[in-house]
């Protein structure tokens, strides 16, 4: 008899030392994969979800990546190679574009969130084979950048992290070619993550009205739930969205 698909499968995901990432890495370990943590700085971080996962009899691996740089990328799945050996899942999870240390870069919310995505997809393609799955993280002012009303200091992330989404599907063709199936995950502004926290900073009142408009929020745990399903369902067709929280946002909140 086949296994539910996560058991006895490797995933790497992007971003995975904290937030939706880490909560997918132990999620995915729960139901019996090995998991590969990428991490940007966070080390130690990193290293505390891999040993929750390999508390639960799983395999961790934490590799470290600037995925803003595509030799960096290399070097992370040649280092997936020689530990893990393939891969069956890939979650591209990572973002950015708020981060204060960037705020002098006008590129790099386009670089991390669209050419990455781009990269490490095709560095890891060689280690997925055939019926590997490929997840994509995106936002729902990201999914309907164009149709949905923007937060003024997160629409260089949604048009970057747009871009990013269209350029995956742009690859649908050669990625079927190859046995390799994309789904994407879209949330809501998501609780016990970063970015509402700088949302809410940039502008004071935000996550207290977005609360109200949507009845309740996405927690990083049903983040990771919608994701573990787009890589095992084998019901879903390539290509297919999983919204996670309220679509509500195309006008400007009301305070």
């Amino acid at each position: 008899m086949t296994q539910p698909w996560p058991v006895g499968k490797s995933v790497l995901i992007t971003g995975a030392s904290r937030g939706i990432g880490a909560a997918t890495a132990l999620a995915l370990a729960a139901a019996g994969a090995d998991v590969v943590i990428h991490y940007h700085s966070k080390a130690a971080r990193a290293e505390a979800i891999a040993e929750q996962v390999r508390a639960q009899g799983r395999r961790a691996l934490t590799v470290a990546a600037d995925l803003t740089d595509e030799a960096a990328v290399r070097a992370m799945l040649a280092t997936v190679r020689a530990e893990f050996g393939r891969l069956d899942g890939l979650v591209l999870n990572a973002s950015g574009g708020l981060e204060r240390d960037r705020s002098d870069d006008p590129d790099y919310a386009m670089r991390i969130n669209r050419d990455a995505q781009l990269w490490t997809l095709a560095h890891a393609e060689p280690l997925l084979g055939p019926g590997g799955r490929i997840v994509f993280v995106t936002s729902h002012w990201a999914h309907f950048y164009g149709r949905a009303w923007q937060y003024p200091a997160y629409e260089p992330v949604a048009r970057s992290k747009h871009a990013g989404e269209q350029a995956l599907l742009a690859r649908l063709p050669e990625l079927a070619a190859h046995g390799l199936r994309l789904v994407r995950v879209s949330g809501d502004v998501v609780e016990g993550t970063i970015t509402p926290k700088l949302l809410d900073h940039a502008q004071p009142g935000m996550l207290t009205v977005r609360r109200r408009d949507a009845g309740r929020l996405p927690t990083v745990d049903d983040m990771a739930a919608a994701i573990v399903q787009g890589l095992a369902d084998d019901t879903l067709a390539p290509a297919a969205i999983l919204f996670v929280g309220e679509t509500n946002i195309m006008e400007q909140p009301r305070p």
